[in-house]
C-alpha cells in the first residue's frame, strides 16, 4: 500500500510512524510535514487545503497514492477529502459536509439534539447581548466557544465574566453553554459510515501549566489507557454517543466516514459532550496509537472504502504510553520560532524505543539543525509497563532536549499514576 498523509504535526508524526512500521505500507508520502516526518515518509509541499492540489499529488507517478490520510481539521471542512475521493483515490477522511460536526458548534449541537445525544445545554449567540444573556443565565464557570474552527484555541472557560465577554465579542458567532462537572475523556473512533469501531479512551491536558493553570492551549500532554475508565464506559459512550452520531448524519445524507472524535465530560449526571472533532486529536493519538497493535494502514484503508464490518477486532499493548509536549517560549499567546533544538539524538541513541520524540512545529534551517516552527514543538512520548513507568521514560528522554526558553507540563498523567499504583 502506497499512503499520503496531509498534515505536518506531531499527529501526523505518530501517524507516519505507526505507517513506516506497518510491513503493508510499501511507500510512505507526507505534505507538508516537518524535520521529523522526513526521517520516515518522503517531504512534498502542497497547500493542505487545496483540494484539487492534494488529488493533484496523490496522482502523481511518484506517489500514486493507494491511500490518503488527512490529518488536520481545515483541509477537511475546506472538502480536501471530497476533492481526492472524486478522483477515485480512497481516503481517510470525512466530506465537507460530514465535517461540519467540528467546523461549527451549532451544527454539532443541531446533530446531538436529533439524535438524543448527551450534552451541556446551550445558546447559539450572534449578538452581543444575546451573548450577555446567555452568560447571566448559566453563570460561572463561563464556557464561551468560537462557532467556527480556532486550531485548538478557540475556546473560554473562566470565572471572569469580563474574559467570557470579551471572547464572545471577538467571534462572529458563538456557542455559550453551561459548565460541565466530572473528568474527562477522549475517545476516537473509526467509521465508514455503517460500522463504528471506537479505540481505546485517553485523557488530555488543555491548559498550559501544572496543576491546570494557565490559559488553554492545543494540548500539553496526554495518556492512555484511562486506570480509572474500564470497558464498560467505552460501551456506553458507543451506545449513546457515537452510533447515533454516525446514523443521524447518514440519515441527514452526508455519512461520515473517517475518524470522529468525542470529547467527553464524565458528570454527576452521567456521561456529557464537549465536543466532536472530524479527525484524530492531537496529543492523544500519540498516546493511543504508541499502543495499538493492528496496523493502522488496514484499519484506515477499511474504513476509506467501507470494509470495517470485515476486521477482527482490534489488538492492543497491554503497557500504558504518555505523551508530554514541549512548548516554545510564549506558547500559546506568542510562540518565538526559529530556535535550535539539541538532544533529539541523544534520546534515539539512549531511551528508544521505549521513549520517542514525535516532531510538531520544526524545520531544518540552511544550516541543516532543527529549529522550532511552531508553538507546540515536540511531543516526547514513552510506554511503560504501568503510567509510572511510561512517566519516568518520558521525563528522563525529555530531560535530554534543549530549546531555549521552551517549558512543558510536569504533571501529565501524575495523578492517574498515583491512583494505578494504588490499585
Amino acid at each position: 500500500m502506497r499512503i499520503l498523509v496531509i498534515g505536518g504535526g506531531a499527529r501526523e508524526h505518530a501517524l507516519c510512524r505507526s505507517f513506516s512500521l506497518d510491513p503493508e505500507v510499501t511507500a510512505l508520502h507526507c505534505a507538508p510535514g516537518n524535520a521529523g516526518i522526513a526521517e520516515v515518509a518522503t517531504l512534498h509541499a502542497v497547500d493542505a487545503t487545496d483540494g484539487a492540489a492534494v488529488a493533484s499529488l496523490a496522482e502523481t507517478p511518484q506517489i500514486g497514492a493507494d491511500l490518503v490520510v488527512i490529518g488536520p481539521e481545515a483541509p477537511l471542512v475546506a472538502g480536501v477529502a471530497d476533492a481526492v475521493r472524486e478522483r477515485g483515490i480512497a481516503v481517510f477522511g470525512p466530506s465537507a459536509q460530514a465535517a461540519r460536526l467540528e467546523g461549527s458548534k451549532a451544527f454539532a449541537k443541531d446533530v446531538m439534539a436529533a439524535a438524543g445525544v448527551p450534552t451541556a445545554r446551550s445558546h447559539v449567540c450572534t449578538a452581543p447581548e444575546e451573548a450577555d444573556a446567555a452568560l447571566d443565565a448559566f453563570g460561572p464557570p463561563y464556557v464561551v466557544k468560537d462557532d467556527g474552527l480556532a486550531a485548538g484555541k478557540g475556546v473560554v472557560v473562566t470565572d471572569d465574566v469580563e474574559e467570557a465577554r470579551a471572547h464572545a465579542r471577538a467571534c462572529e458567532r458563538v456557542v455559550i453553554e453551561e459548565f460541565l462537572d466530572g473528568p474527562e475523556v477522549s475517545l476516537f473512533a473509526v467509521t465508514d459510515g455503517e460500522t463504528v469501531v471506537p479505540l481505546e479512551p485517553a485523557q488530555d491536558f488543555k491548559r498550559a501549566y501544572d496543576g491546570d493553570e494557565g490559559p488553554n492551549t492545543g494540548g500539553m500532554g496526554a495518556y492512555s489507557p484511562l486506570p480509572w475508565a474500564g470497558p464498560e464506559l467505552v460501551e456506553e459512550i458507543e451506545r449513546t454517543v457515537l452510533r447515533p452520531t454516525v446514523a443521524e448524519l447518514r440519515r441527514r445524507g452526508t455519512p461520515f466516514a473517517g475518524l470522529l472524535y468525542a470529547g467527553l465530560a464524565i458528570t454527576s449526571r452521567g456521561v456529557r459532550v464537549i465536543e466532536f472533532n472530524a479527525r484524530f486529536g492531537d496529543p492523544e493519538t500519540q498516546a493511543v496509537l504508541a499502543r495499538l497493535r493492528t496496523p493502522l494502514a488496514g484499519l484506515l484503508h477499511a474504513a476509506a472504502t467501507g470494509r470495517l464490518a470485515q476486521l477482527p477486532p482490534l489488538r492492543w499493548s497491554e503497557e500504558s504510553a504518555v505523551t508530554v509536549v514541549v512548548a516554545a517560549r510564549g506558547y500559546p499567546s506568542a510562540p518565538r520560532t526559529g530556535d535550535v533544538i539539541e538532544g533529539l539524538g541523544a534520546v534515539a541513541e539512549s531511551d528508544a524505543p521505549e521513549a520517542y520524540v514525535l516532531h510538531a512545529g520544526t524545520k531544518r534551517n540552511g544550516e541543516g539543525r532543527v529549529v522550532s516552527a511552531g508553538g507546540r514543538v515536540l511531543s516526547v512520548t514513552a510506554t511503560g509497563a504501568g503510567l509510572a513507568d511510561a512517566r519516568e521514560r518520558a521525563y528522563k528522554a525529555l530531560d535530554r532536549i534543549r530549546l531555549d526558553g521552551s517549558h512543558h507540563r510536569t504533571d501529565i498523567a501524575a495523578k492517574a499514576a498515583r491512583d494505578q499504583a494504588r490499585t
